[in-house]
């Protein structure tokens, strides 16, 4: 894959004007009152994994609209004293999976809490919770993309946003963990929501990779690949709503909670990137009102930095907290 963004001096001064709904803020604060009205009901219930050195547990808490969702949360065996966390969101179209797959954060010494992903995990890794969509959302097209994409409310994103706030403050409630070192994570569709949790709930760190959810009109200008290719398509046919279709989604638009995210980030971006494109990446990174690093993996499609980039968020995080 050719080169195809801005060049790399203009990307790194790209700050695009934010599309931002005037009663943004109230819109979120709304709907984390409505769902902390729902007893969080965070359970951890210990499985077998046959693992002598990670310690497992099966998830599960009250996420959007009181409904349960899943997750692991997996700690050092050896332990002394509560325990720095990273809380992780998945990839577009991937579930939890088993616990035996999240080992890095727990084997460096973290207590690491998997959010699984409500209505996905059937594409590349399995997941274990429905997404109970409401009444009244709109035709959409195949994915996640456009389910209730006509009414903010609706938004499927709406939903698990909130389960990623919900995730957070679940992760604190668990007695082995450092209610103040709780960083949050992921790549993808996982960093995109780390984005959204960042902004919304309290966290310490950050460290999206390649985020996906951000300036969304201009990543369906320039990229024809999925997910985002789905709000093309969407588009496509329901000519008559593409403005609605734009303003609806700058409730969840990454640019606008990385702007109110105050804690230390790590991002990552690849140059070659055509599902993420890098000019998305960097407007979110631009925006990012707390202190900040990037890396750059100029090569790298939406693999971005891949396990090069996993040493640096440990290292990231070892200089934060040790």
């Amino acid at each position: 894959m050719p080169f195809f963004d801005l060049p790399l001096d203009e990307l790194q001064r790209y700050t695009p004007t934010r599309n931002e709904p005037a009663d943004f803020d109230a819109f979120w604060q709304t709907t984390l009152v409505e769902a902390r009205q729902h007893p969080l009901d965070a359970r951890f219930e210990p499985i077998k994994t046959g693992l002598a050195l990670v310690e497992s547990f099966d998830v599960t808490f009250r996420g959007f609209g009181g409904q349960p969702i899943k997750g692991w949360l997996n700690l050092p065996r050896a332990r002394q004293g509560q325990l720095p966390c990273v809380v992780e969101f998945i990839g577009y179209g991937g579930g939890r999976g088993l616990a035996q797959d999240w080992l890095f954060w727990a084997a460096a010494g973290y207590a690491h809490f998997i959010m699984d992903m409500r209505g996905q995990g059937s594409s590349w890794s399995r997941g274990d919770t429905p997404d109970s969509e409401p009444e009244g959302s709109n035709p959409h097209y195949p994915g996640f993309m456009t389910r209730g994409i006509l009414d903010p409310k609706t938004y499927y994103y709406r939903r698990v946003f909130t389960d990623a706030v919900r995730a957070v403050e679940a992760a604190r409630s668990h007695t082995a963990v450092d209610k103040n070192r709780v960083a949050v994570t992921g790549g993808s569709q996982g960093g995109g929501i780390t984005l959204a949790a960042a902004g919304l709930a309290e966290v310490q760190a950050s460290m999206p990779d390649v985020p996906f959810l951000c300036h969304f009109r201009r990543a369906t200008q320039i990229v024809a690949t999925y997910p985002y290719t789905e709000i093309s398509n969407f588009c496509k046919i329901h000519r008559d709503k593409v403005e609605t279709v734009f303003q609806n989604l700058a409730y969840f638009d990454g640019l606008n909670f990385a702007a109110r995210a105050k804690s230390p980030t790590l991002f990552s971006v690849g140059l070659m990137d055509d599902i993420c494109p890098p000019s998305t990446v960097y407007a979110a990174y631009n925006h990012y009102a707390g202190p900040k690093q990037i890396r750059t993996y100029e090569y790298n499609n939406h693999e971005g930095g891949a396990n090069f980039q996993t040493v640096e968020k440990l290292k990231f995080l070892h200089a934060l907290w040790k």
